[in-house]
């Protein structure tokens, strides 16, 4: 996933978000009407809840593109941090610290509560050998940051978008006809296009699972919705032939208890989907 994340692509989008926030004159009136050019302060990054932190480095960039901007981190990404800890300090233009401030504090919210949720999960699989991806419901245009903040948590990338996986699921399925079709079809696309993408195809039963593993030509199952027993039973047929990914109703009170079918990996939404922001302030002092 971080070809996606260069620096041009976090320019554009730093760029991006404090031009919905500037407006067209680019300018914090509040700002201007109330503070001088020459009005110089510090300001700290609190943390005021424990977690997992995501999003320093982002936070960083933002100030690093206004002019006389110093920031000095405290904090690194992935770190566990408590009530009380200082995440970074920046010192300059007071105008300039509060033009960034809630660019800063919404990514930093955001990123670190899917990193604490996703680590959160990653502790309960700890020594089952199974790992948690995220998905793509994902908040739009902003789907590189919560990815970043799922590998900063500890979490695998899935698929960034359409155009990197072909992820054959049960609409797709229904549409062509049944498995051996949409495998078949998939397949003859990719040796027409000369692409040579990975092949995965959801399945809802055990008699789909057997379907694909007749079929042919899949590089992963995913075993969709399915209870413990039937995962269990899935898991076993498919005999490490094909990785298998678990996904639906997965939780962090129960994401041991599907890693323990056996199952490579468990896909979560709720990831980033309906995660809690972490609460974090910025102080300033002139």
């Amino acid at each position: 996933m971080y070809n996606y994340l260069t620096d041009a692509a976090l320019d554009a989008l730093i760029d991006a978000a404090l031009a919905e926030d500037l407006g067209p004159d680019h300018l914090d009136h509040t700002s201007y009407a109330t503070l001088t050019a020459s009005q110089i302060g510090e300001a700290h990054c609190l943390m005021k809840e424990s977690g997992r932190v995501a999003g320093i480095r982002f936070a960083q960039r933002v100030y690093q593109k206004m002019d006389g901007v110093r920031v000095d981190v405290q904090k690194m990404d992935g770190e566990q941090v408590q009530p009380g800890d200082i995440l970074f300090r920046a010192a300059g233009s007071v105008r300039s610290l509060l033009m960034g401030e809630r660019l800063v504090l919404n990514v930093l919210q955001r990123m670190s509560g899917i990193a604490t949720q996703t680590h959160r999960v990653v502790q309960a699989l700890e020594g089952t050998g199974c790992r948690v991806l995220d998905t793509r419901k994902t908040t739009p245009l902003i789907r590189t940051l919560e990815k970043w903040a799922v590998v900063i948590g500890g979490g695998v990338n899935h698929r960034y978008g359409l155009f990197d996986m072909i992820l054959i699921k049960d609409n797709h399925i229904d549409a062509c006809g049944g498995i051996q079709p949409a495998l078949a079809h998939a397949r003859a696309y990719l040796l027409a296009k000369g692409l040579t993408l990975d092949v995965e195809i959801e399945t809802r039963s055990l008699e789909e699972v057997q379907q694909v593993l007749d079929a042919g030509g899949a590089d992963r199952i995913l075993l969709d919705n399915m209870p413990l027993h039937t995962l269990r039973q899935a898991v076993a047929r498919i005999g490490g032939r094909i990785p298998t990914e678990a996904s639906g109703g997965i939780t962090p009170e129960n994401a041991r208890s599907y890693a323990e079918t056996g199952v490579d990996f468990i896909s979560m939404g709720a990831l980033t989907h309906s995660v809690k922001s972490l609460d974090i302030s910025l102080k300033i002092r002139c």
